[in-house]
């Protein structure tokens, strides 16, 4: 069974810096496409960072230069690294794994949800001024 753990969210300061993690078991990590998604209050839930089987990164242009996707294959781990956050930042951070097409689309165009296989349960992240 796929379990995609989050953990690291809380509150944060604008300007500061939060690390998330996503502790994965059930499947090859290795060999999945990775993502995180985010969902701030009012608006969709939308993906904002992916990293394929190869490493190979991509980011929405709102956390493009400010956010870091990684993986840890050896502890099946993901992370994502936030840096000079602000108000925008605020919102549920997800975790999700799906095939290669996902990152293709994360990359290209758009990360599309229906091309998630598994999902966290979320992580709250609230920065305030």
């Amino acid at each position: 069974q796929v379990e995609l753990v989050e953990s690291g969210g809380g509150s944060g300061q604008t300007g500061g810096s939060l690390r998330l993690s996503c502790a994965a078991s059930g499947y090859n990590f290795a060999r999945r496409c990775m993502a995180w998604f985010r969902q701030a209050p009012g608006l969709r839930r939308e993906g904002i960072a992916s990293i394929d089987s190869d490493g190979n990164a991509s980011y929405d242009d709102s956390v493009a230069g400010r956010f870091t996707i990684s993986r840890d294959n050896a502890k099946n781990t993901l992370f994502l690294q936030m840096n000079n956050l602000d108000d925008g930042d605020s919102g549920m951070y997800y975790c999700a794994a799906g095939g290669e097409s996902l990152c293709h689309y994360c990359r290209t165009s758009y990360c599309y949800e229906n091309m998630v296989d598994s999902w966290g349960k979320g992580t709250l992240v609230s920065i305030s001024s």
